[in-house]
């Protein structure tokens, strides 16, 4: 952390006498857009020339009007368009030494010497040869008298910054890619909708995911929807899979189960190397269970090398099962539509500290990359990122799978591992043998993606060997002993229902998924105020372990709540989701407004005293001006805001969105905001206003929210075990210290469980919000993306870091998000 006196401030850098290029290569992906928009804008802010370069490396080759000069209205509008409005292309060309020498003509013509390249691995590193090479190509440009000397010193040396744009994760370095998150939209919205006719008709359905060399896609979709079989390349099936997947699939239907799903990556294949294929698996319907649906990633291999393919699976399932089987290929289904609102703020932050990057970068500085780590933007030497990636290829290539797997990074291992948790039940009498009863509730109001996590915590403790006891309306019916209750109710579906035929498993009090709970059913408090109840009451447990012995248990406390309130925690289960819901809605209500006169738009979102929704929606939805309680306003805020915005309205911007978090200000309400508006903006706009409502609240999970839910889930649920057996002291478990009593949340780069008592002090209950919130850091962003003069505090940022190799789980305490 920098010192008070070593503070670096953004507004006091200057990309005065600087040219920045901008381009999009290969595969298009879903936010890249948001990238480009950053970038841009962030390059102007600093007082920077910014150029489009269109057509990819196409467009750096060819010159001419493929390298045009941007305008901060040139990207108006585009944050929600998914794909890549200035094109990509496959350039032979640039390949070839001729073609890099006409590429660094047309740059050195129009001064530019700082190059952004949104784009995969193979992109990124035809950039860096650039780079290397720039030195040589301009001495040939002098000899050949292209350019003079003076010209060759001047833009001597050539800085390149890069960002990954590819839905299929598949670039290590970076736990998330731009697009792969809206990919995944994709995929579960398919998953969802296939569902319900699949259960119609009894049918199993096999889907083939893109990810031809990365089944990241395949996994996280797998993960997500609980799928009961999958492919990818980085984990072949062992010889004997197809009896053991159709024999899975078998039982599931003999239980009655109405759902399975296989997710099949498009170039999986066996360990011998035969082709695993989507048809392996259709026209048998001999069993009860209704629905099987198989998930294959494009590029999954059995360990012979020889490719799956969706066709193979399907015909295996018609020809050992008889089981009405369809196939599903979603192709490029998940490169298209508008880009998740994971995916614009990720894009944003990545082109926000790309230019920054540009602008600290020397002679001496390495070609570096963008990436996420945690909850972190940071800086990786582009090579080395470039280096382990072609290991990963290397590994599956010499069908070291184990090897390929680590190298993708702890992200995609824990995804593995906590897939296999779940998806394989252990027979009976594999089971550990435990004498513990552990109960799960939820607290508070909804969240989405709260029953992954149940689900999670309850498959996990049943494979722990506990018996798992549901509580129904949280702690009220736990005091009134409805898990007794809920317990009978399951027992007495046993004859029904054969999934019901072993113990019992209820996820934790402490594992409830939904740790935010809000004593205000009606409301605008209700979602944001949600989350402290449950650690306000997990809070009160521990502390009155010393009069009731009975409490003196292992808890934890999963953080569930749309507000993202929760102390202790970076991001809740259920925000995403949220997020996501404003953004959709704001694009809609902008989109409205097309063809006619300039708009305003005031936008009322949830989050109680929690202004998360509105700035972290607002930096998505790209907003002008996000009013929350954290930041106080006046009337001299407001009207400053209303003046920028007439100002902008002059020129060629045509639309205005403004958000207001619903308990930012007591007296400047979502009415008197918008009467203010209306008023002082006679004859340039006029203006709408929209309370969103409980909508946030609602809808299908994102799929973050379910595989964070499920992980987390997971991992309380073997710390709940652990806890159990440490803890267990002459027949009885006597938990009274701190750490049983924990909250499980992501703090930066890690999962982190912390003692609810020590996050006493970090909690303003009074507002039901921590004291401390790593989001305020984005509402810079967001005004810079506007055009507001503000400062941004960025002595966090300039450290070139290092790609570090995946320790062991057992090594590592820490857990990535």
């Amino acid at each position: 952390m920098a010192q008070p006196d070593q503070k670096k401030f953004f507004e006091n850098l200057s990309g005065a006498g600087k040219a920045i290029a901008v381009l999009t290569s290969g595969g298009d992906a879903q936010g890249m857009n948001a990238a480009v928009r950053a970038v841009v804008r962030v390059g102007i802010y600093v007082g920077a020339k910014v150029y489009f370069i269109h057509e990819g490396y196409q467009g750096l080759v060819d010159g001419g009007e493929n390298i045009e000069e941007a305008k901060w209205e040139s990207v108006s509008s585009m944050l929600q368009v998914g794909g890549t409005v200035i094109g990509s292309a496959r350039c032979k060309e640039f390949r070839t030494h001729e073609g890099r020498r006409a590429a660094a003509l047309n740059l050195v013509l129009r001064g530019i010497t700082n190059l952004c390249v949104i784009g995969g691995d193979g992109s990124l590193t035809g950039a860096n040869l650039f780079r290397e090479e720039w030195s040589g190509l301009l001495d040939e440009l002098v000899q050949q008298g292209k350019i003079d000397k003076e010209s060759a010193e001047k833009y001597s040396h050539l800085n390149i910054v890069g960002m990954v744009g590819s839905i299929d994760n598949d670039f290590c370095g970076t736990d998330m890619t731009i697009g792969t998150d809206s990919a995944l939209h994709r995929i579960i919205e398919v998953v969802d909708a296939i569902v319900t006719t699949a259960q119609s008709h009894q049918r199993t359905f096999v889907l083939e995911v893109m990810g031809r060399h990365c089944g990241y896609l395949a996994l996280v979709s797998a993960l997500a929807c609980g799928a009961d079989w999958m492919f990818i390349p980085e984990m072949p099936p062992a010889d004997g899979w197809e009896e053991q997947m159709c024999t899975k699939l078998s039982e599931t239907r003999s239980r009655g189960s109405r759902l399975n799903i296989i997710i099949v990556a498009e170039g999986a294949m066996d360990r011998h190397g035969q082709v695993i294929t989507s048809n392996i698996v259709k026209d048998n319907r001999a069993r009860k269970k209704r629905l099987n649906i198989i998930i294959v990633s494009e590029g999954a291999i059995d360990t012979s090398n020889k490719p799956i393919t969706s066709e193979h699976i399907k015909d295996l399932v018609v020809k050992c099962l008889g089981f009405d089987t369809r196939v599903t290929i979603l192709g490029h289904v998940q490169r298209g539509g508008t880009p998740s609102a994971f995916d614009r703020i990720l894009a944003s932050r990545m082109g926000v500290e790309a230019v920054l990057a540009l602008l600290e970068a020397s002679a001496d500085t390495p070609a570096c990359v963008v990436s996420l780590c945690g909850n972190q933007a940071v800086r990786l030497p582009l090579m080395e990122c470039v280096q382990m990636t072609q290991e990963v290829q290397k590994a599956m290539d010499e069908r070291k799978f184990e090897e390929a797997v680590r190298l993708r990074g702890r992200s995609f291992e824990n995804n593995l591992n906590t897939y296999k948790l779940l998806a394989h039940r252990k027979p009976q009498s594999e089971l550990p043998i435990s004498s513990f009863n552990v109960a799960v509730l939820n607290v508070g109001a909804p969240a989405a993606g709260m029953n992954a996590a149940v689900r999670s915590a309850v498959r996990v403790g049943i494979t722990e060997g506990h018996k798992i006891f549901a509580v129904n309306d949280g702690f009220e019916g736990f005091a009134k002993g409805q898990a007794y209750l809920g317990l009978v109710e399951l027992l007495a579906a046993r004859g029904k229902y054969d999934e019901f035929c072993v113990p019992i498993v209820m996820v934790p009090a402490t594992v409830s998924n939904n740790v935010p709970g809000s004593d205000f059913s009606i409301g605008a408090d209700t979602a944001l105020n949600a989350i402290t109840d449950a650690f306000e009451c997990l809070l009160q447990l521990t502390e009155a372990r010393s009069r009731y012995e009975e409490f003196c248990i292992p808890m934890c406390v999963l953080p569930a709540t749309i507000s993202n309130n929760v102390p202790g925690t970076d991001l809740t289960i259920g925000a995403d989701t949220s997020v996501n819901a404003i953004v959709q809605t704001c694009d809609r209500i902008k989109q409205s407004a097309s063809g006619t006169k300039r708009r305003v738009f005031i936008i009322e979102t949830m989050g109680g005293y929690c202004g998360y929704l509105a700035s972290v929606g607002g930096l998505a939805a790209g907003a002008d001006a996000a009013y929350i309680f954290e930041e106080p306003f006046d009337i001299r805020d407001l009207q400053a805001n209303v003046e920028h915005l007439t100002a902008k309205m002059k020129t060629s911007i045509q639309r205005g969105l403004v958000l207001r978090n619903e308990n930012s200000n007591e007296n400047y309400t979502t009415d008197f905001i918008y009467q203010l508006y209306s008023e002082e903006g006679k004859g340039v706009f006029d203006c709408r206003k929209n309370v969103l409502g409980h909508m946030q609240q609602g809808g299908a999970p994102s799929p973050f929210d379910r595989n964070f839910g499920t992980k987390i889930a997971a991992k309380a649920m073997l710390w709940i075990s652990r806890k159990l057996k440490e803890t267990y002291r002459k027949g009885r478990v006597f938990a009274n210290t701190d750490d049983t009593a924990c909250l499980l949340g992501m703090r930066r780069r890690a999962l982190v469980f912390q003692p609810v008592v020590e996050l006493k002090n970090e909690t303003d209950f009074v507002h039901r919000i921590p004291k401390e919130q790593w989001w305020l850091k984005l509402r810079p962003l967001m005004k810079i993306l506007a055009k507001y003069k503000t400062s941004l505090d960025v002595s966090e940022s300039g450290q070139l870091e290092h790609v570090v190799r995946h320790r062991r789980p057992e090594e590592s305490e820490g857990v990535p998000a």
